[in-house]
C-alpha cells in the first residue's frame, strides 16, 4: 500500500503542472523542482531512513511515514506560493523516506527464492503503474477542482495504508542491533540534495552562480560520505556489499530504466497538453497503457529471470525502453494522433515491466538479509534518486531548448521587444501562455511560437534519453554477469554471508 502512496505523489504533480505554472506565473525551472520535489526528498533521506528502519522497527517508521503524509500534502494543496509548493513536495518526500524503505526489506525478510522474485515483481510493477493510474485519477480532478485537489488524493490512502500496517505488519522481522550511521545519513542527505538542486539550476539564466556552489557542495558531502562508509563501524551504505557486480550493476541499470519512466512522463504530460492541447483528463488517461502493459509484462519479467537470468531480462526491457523513446522524438509531431502516443506508453510500460523486476530482484538477493535496509534503499534510490537525476536532467534540458529555441524565433522574426516580454516568453510554455492571454491580438503567433519552442526543446530532452539507455544498456551487457556466472556468484555471496557476523 505504501509504495501507491509514494508513487501516486510522483505523478499527479506532472498532469497539474501547467495549471500550477499558469497559476503562480512559474519559470520552467521551478516546475521542474515542483515535479521532482517529491522524489528528492525521498531519494535524500530513503537510506538513512532506512538504516534507521532495520535498528529500530520497520513498523514504527512505516506508521510514521503515513502519519506525516497527511500534513505535508494538505500543505501542498493549499499553498500560498510556488516556493511553499516545492518546500510541501520535499517534506512529502521525506515522510515516504520514512515508509518506503520498509516494503522492500520486509518483502526480502518474509519471503525467500521464487516467491520473493514474484512478490518483488509485484511490488515493482504495482508501483510503476500506480505512476500511470494517478495520472488518469488527477487528470478527471483537475477538471472538477483547482490544482492543489491533487495533492489531496493522498491524504485518505495514507489513512488507510495507517491502518492496514497497524493490523497486519509484523513489529519486528530480522532487524539488526547494530547501531546507526548518523553522520553518514546527514552526509547522504545533503550529498543527494545538492546534487539534483545542481542539475536544476544549471540551465536556468542568472542562477549560475547558485548552481556551481550548490554542485561543489554535491561532490565535496557525496565524497565525503564514501570515504566515511570506509571507515564507520556500522556504514549506512555497506561499499563491501554494494562492490559485489549483481549488486552495483543492478542499482545502476535499475537508476536508468526508473529514471526513463520518471523523465517521459514528466514531459509527455506537459508535451499532451501543451502541445497536442489535451484537456488534463484525457492528457491523465493517454498514459493508462503504460500502466496496463507494466502489469501484464511483470509476471513474464520473473519467469525470464528464473529460466534465462537477470541479463537477458534486463537487456530485453532495455530494448522496449529504447523503442519507447525513438517513438517520441521521431514521430510525437504538433500533429500526432493518439496511436503514436499511445505506442509510447505501450513500449514504455512492456520495458519498465520487463526492466524493473531483475533490477530490483538483483538488489534483494545479493544482500545479507541482515542488510534488506540497504537492498530497499538502494532499490527505492533506482526510483527516486534515478527519478530527481533523470527528471533534472531532462528537465534541464527541456529548458535550454526551449529558451533556445524562443530566442531564435525572437531573431529570426527582426522583433524587439521589450526585457519584460522577452523574459516572459522565455520563463516557460505557461508563462508564454499567460502572455497571449494579456495580448488577444497577437495570441496565436505567441501560442504557436510557445509550442514549437516547446516541442524543440522535448526533442533535446528525448534524444538524451536515447543516450542514457544506450549507455545503460552496454553496462548491461558487458558488466552483468551471464546466467551461469549470476546463480555461482548469488551461490558465493550466500556462502560469504553464513560465515561472516551479522
Amino acid at each position: 500500500m505504501d509504495p501507491s502512496v509514494a508513487n501516486l505523489n510522483l505523478a499527479v504533480a506532472n498532469v497539474a503542472l501547467p495549471d500550477i505554472g499558469e497559476h503562480f506565473h512559474a519559470t520552467q525551472t521551478q516546475l521542474n523542482l515542483v515535479s521532482v520535489g517529491f522524489s528528492l526528498g525521498l531519494a535524500g533521506t530513503v537510506l538513512y531512513l532506512g538504516a534507521v528502519g532495520d535498528r529500530y522497527g520497520r513498523k514504527m517508521m512505516l506508521l510514521l511515514g503515513m502519519a506525516f503524509t497527511i500534513p505535508t500534502s494538505l500543505l501542498a494543496a493549499w499553498a500560498p506560493s510556488i516556493g511553499v509548493l516545492i518546500v510541501a513536495r520535499l517534506l512529502g518526500g521525506v515522510a515516504a523516506g520514512m515508509a518506503y524503505p520498509t516494503t522492500l526489506a520486509l518483502i526480502t525478510a518474509l519471503w525467500d527464492g521464487p516467491a520473493r522474485t514474484r512478490s518483488i515483481a509485484l511490488w515493482s510493477a504495482f508501483g510503476g503503474a500506480m505512476i500511470a493510474f494517478a495520472s488518469l485519477l488527477a487528470g478527471w480532478l483537475l477538471t472538477v477542482a483547482w490544482w492543489g485537489s491533487v495533492f489531496l488524493l493522498t491524504a485518505p490512502l495514507a489513512v488507510l495504508a495507517l491502518v492496514l500496517a497497524i493490523i497486519f505488519v509484523p513489529s519486528h522481522v530480522n532487524e539488526t542491533k547494530d547501531g546507526v550511521d548518523h553522520l553518514g545519513g546527514v552526509l547522504s542527505i545533503v550529498g543527494i540534495v545538492a546534487l539534483v538542486l545542481a542539475i536544476n539550476f544549471a540551465p536556468s539564466a542568472g542562477e549560475g552562480s547558485i548552481a556551481t556552489i550548490v554542485a561543489i557542495v554535491a561532490l565535496v558531502t557525496l565524497a565525503r560520505f564514501f570515504l566515511h562508509q570506509k571507515r564507520a563501524r556500522n556504514p549506512l551504505f555497506d561499499l563491501q556489499v554494494a562492490g559485489r557486480r549483481i549488486f552495483w550493476v543492478a542499482a545502476l541499470a535499475g537508476l536508468i530504466v526508473f529514471g526513463t519512466l520518471m523523465g517521459a512522463m514528466f514531459i509527455g504530460e506537459q508535451f499532451l497538453q501543451n502541445v497536442l492541447g489535451y484537456s488534463t483528463l484525457r492528457a491523465g488517461g493517454a498514459v493508462v497503457p503504460a500502466a496496463v502493459f507494466m502489469l501484464v509484462a511483470a509476471p513474464f519479467s520473473a519467469k525470464l529471470i528464473e529460466r534465462v537470468g537477470s541479463r537477458a531480462t534486463l537487456l530485453s526491457g532495455y530494448a522496449f525502453l529504447l523503442a519507447s523513446f525513438l517513438v517520441m522524438l521521431l514521430l510525437w509531431t504538433a500533429t500526432s494522433g493518439y496511436a503514436v502516443v499511445a505506442l509510447a506508453f505501450i513500449l514504455m510500460g512492456i520495458g519498465v515491466g520487463l526492466s524493473g523486476t531483475p533490477a530490483s530482484h538483483s538488489l534483494t538477493v545479493s544482500v545479507p538479509v541482515h542488510r534488506a535496509g540497504m537492498a530497499s534503499g538502494t532499490a527505492d534510490l533506482q526510483r527516486d534518486l534515478g527519478g530527481s537525476i533523470m527528471q533534472s536532467i531532462l528537465g534541464a534540458i527541456l529548458t535550454a531548448g526551449y529558451t533556445t529555441a524562443v530566442a531564435s524565433r525572437i531573431s529570426s522574426s527582426g522583433a524587439h521587444p521589450d526585457n519584460q516580454v522577452t523574459n516572459a516568453l522565455e520563463r516557460s510554455y505557461s508563462s508564454a501562455a499567460t502572455l497571449a492571454q494579456a495580448n488577444p491580438r497577437f495570441a496565436r503567433e505567441i501560442v504557436a511560437g510557445a509550442r514549437a519552442s516547446f516541442l524543440t526543446g522535448s526533442n533535446w530532452a528525448y534524444l538524451a534519453g536515447i543516450l542514457s539507455i544506450i549507455l545503460g544498456a552496454v553496462i548491461v551487457a558487458t558488466l552483468f554477469p551471464s546466467h551461469r556466472r549470476e546463480v555461482e556468484l548469488l551461490g558465493r555471496y550466500r556462502s560469504e554471508d553464513q560465515l561472516a557476523p551479522a
